[in-house]
């Protein structure tokens, strides 16, 4: 039997929890915390229904690749399901320091610490190097978890216009020369699919000696010669100080990492509570994230059809004159600009059988509101055509 609180509460937070507006629209309309009772490849269900999956930042498509799912099984019948602990205490295993070297080599850094969330690890970027007296130069647009780690370490922060160094400098020369200071950017920004700007960046970060983070959650696997990421890309890893990120998009798992020098990571170690307090990453999820790097150096094509995907995608919108927002990357923003567009918009692409996310303001900027896509390796031509036929329906509902 289930039980009811709802009528024997009575405060001002119960209050606020009932009326809320958000929480009002976001259920009338549906949008959101879908759930999905299969999944094949980029195909899911929901209440019955087949879609083809238009929003997954499985970048590489290897969520099902045999290799990962079998390091998965093996290391839980080796080791259980989890460690049970924090690494700082009784959680660490041998399995997380294979991956830390293997990782910090891969992005051309001394050392890695691996965390059991993506949103740990980058948080952990910035309060395990950051002190409150220092000075943070952070893009507006950074990832809520970067804003999570900032806020935590009660320094000032100043925001700089997305992805624009001349305003960058501009604020870093309005400040104290002796004043330690921190510039926190992304390599590539999930929701606008932009590449950072990352020379210009790192010329204005040594013309006023700042520690650079570099939040490359959804450039490692897509940027660099072997998917190193936007460091390696630009030929910048010794330039920039500290490469966080996620394994959920193209390692196709769950956890994140943190890697720096040596140096670095043991101070981190010692200072953030992200890192001191958080559960170790779980065997399985461990041996997965591991399978997939070995994966990133051994399989090319996979990038290789990622990158064929990409380009019959882009030619499709760019055709049909849709505003990607000068996207560069597998994340492809079609930006309508207002509300209505993008809830309508979304539905007949449901009709239609693919399924992609909504993000409106605030979540963006005003006016630009949007249907977030992310293409994948993984999507075949089939795929394709079904995405085509829905986009182009779209289209025409606005």
């Amino acid at each position: 039997m289930t039980l009811s609180f709802r009528s024997n509460k009575h405060s001002g937070i119960w209050d606020r929890i009932r009326s809320d507006d958000a929480t009002r629209l976001r259920l009338k309309y549906d949008a959101y915390y879908h759930i999905f009772e299969e999944q094949n490849g980029t195909r899911v269900k929901k209440d019955g229904k087949e879609y083809v999956m238009l929003s997954s930042n499985d970048y590489l498509g290897l969520s099902h690749h045999p290799k990962i799912k079998e390091a998965g099984v093996q290391a839980l019948q080796k080791w259980g399901s989890s460690t049970t602990g924090a690494r700082l205490a009784n959680g660490g295993r041998i399995f997380h320091r294979e991956l830390e070297e293997d990782l910090a080599d891969f992005t051309g850094k001394e050392a890695c610490h691996i965390f059991s969330a993506g949103y740990l690890a980058c948080a952990s970027a910035i309060t395990g190097f950051i002190d409150r007296k220092d000075i943070i130069f952070a893009d507006k647009n950074l990832h809520s978890s970067l804003w999570s780690g900032i806020q935590l370490t009660g320094a000032n922060c100043e925001r700089f216009a997305h992805n624009h160094p001349e305003h960058l400098r501009d604020l870093l020369s309005a400040e104290n020369p002796s004043a330690n200071k921190a510039i926190v950017l992304e390599g590539i920004y999930s929701m606008e699919g932009h590449i950072a700007r990352l020379p210009e960046l790192v010329e204005v970060a040594q013309e006023f000696n700042a520690f650079v983070v570099l939040d490359d959650a959804h450039g490692i696997g897509v940027l660099g010669e072997n998917g190193q990421g936007t460091a390696d890309h630009f030929a910048l890893t010794k330039e920039v100080d500290v490469i966080c990120g996620s394994f959920s998009k193209s390692f196709s798992g769950t956890g994140g990492f943190v890697c720096s020098s040596k140096d670095a990571i043991d101070y981190m170690r010692s200072h953030s509570k992200q890192t001191i307090f958080s559960a170790a990453l779980s065997p399985t999820a461990t041996a997965c994230a591991h399978a997939a790097l070995k994966i990133f150096r051994s399989e090319p094509e996979h990038r290789e059809r990622l990158n064929k995907n990409l380009s019959r995608y882009r030619n499709l919108l760019n055709e049909l004159q849709l505003d990607t927002w000068e996207s560069e990357t597998p994340a492809v923003p079609i930006v309508l600009g207002k509300k209505e567009k993008v809830y309508y918009f979304w539905k007949a692409l449901l009709e239609k059988g693919v399924y992609a996310i909504i993000s409106i303001a605030p979540g963006v900027p005003p006016g630009k509101d949007l249907i977030r896509t992310a293409i994948s390796a993984a999507h075949t031509d089939d795929d394709l055509d079904i995405i085509e036929e829905a986009i182009r329906y779209a289209a025409k509902k606005i």
